[in-house]
């Protein structure tokens, strides 16, 4: 395990040193962002939609007892924002483009492109992983906000159909509850969860051996130790915004 740590951490050590160092891939980036952000478009808004529903839902039924269901556009707005949007988002594309990273790198390392990369004097960590760590790092963050606005208007629509808000007061009362701090936590976390989502997938890619179980089972490593790294630092960052 502390073996992992320490190759995940001069993992990203490389990938940020190349990352604002040329030359940079342009055209495998781009590929990249096409794969990790459009391709988990649909995955994060319907997760995000629904989360909003079902936490407008309880909140109306919580609420109920102390007469305060017009509070639902503030209690969806800020969970959302603030941590489930982030988190969620991050667990969604966690394991779909974790998976994906660590199964296409795996299958390059077992079949010894990787070796080849570097017999021809280039290096792995900038054609390989410096890609899809800034793709991963430039979508996360927007498909974070794409889903915020989902889960809000989730929240609506069972603020209006169930509980007989109007669309106006509803929109009102949750663009004045939401701060410049919630906002910036939510786009904050997203691009440190996206830079971890992707060294930890081309780690476990690049060390993956045996062959296609062994692809196979960088894959699952790859698939958990993001969700429980997502949750780990989900903590210390609220942590650390409280205390600011």
């Amino acid at each position: 395990m502390l073996r992992q740590v320490g190759g995940v951490t001069r993992l990203a050590g490389q990938s940020l040193l190349r990352m604002f160092t040329r030359p940079l891939d342009l055209a495998e980036t781009i590929r990249q962002l096409d794969r990790i952000g459009v391709g988990s478009l649909n995955l994060t808004n319907v997760t995000a939609l629904f989360t909003g529903l079902v936490l407008a839902l309880q909140t109306a039924y919580a609420l109920a007892t102390f007469g305060a269901r017009l509070y639902i556009g503030e209690v969806v707005a800020l969970s959302l924002v603030r941590e489930l949007g982030p988190v969620l988002t991050a667990l969604m594309v966690g394991g779909r483009v974790g998976s994906g990273i660590a199964a296409e790198i795996g299958s390059m390392a077992v079949t010894e492109q990787v070796d080849a990369i570097r017999s021809m004097a280039a290096d792995p960590v900038r054609k390989l992983v410096v890609p899809r760590v800034w793709a991963t790092v430039a979508m996360l963050p927007l498909l974070t906000v794409l889903a915020d606005g989902m889960g809000i208007f989730g929240g609506l629509l069972i603020g209006v159909f169930e509980e007989g808000l109007s669309p106006t007061f509803y929109l009102r009362r949750t663009a004045q509850v939401l701060t410049f701090d919630d906002l910036w936590l939510g786009v904050a976390k997203p691009v440190v969860f996206a830079f971890l989502i992707a060294v930890i997938a081309c780690y476990n890619g690049l060390n993956a051996r045996g062959g296609a179980d062994g692809v196979g089972r960088a894959t699952t490593h790859t698939v958990y130790v993001i969700a429980i790294s997502v949750l780990i630092t989900d903590f210390f960052i609220t942590k650390l915004f409280l205390a600011l």
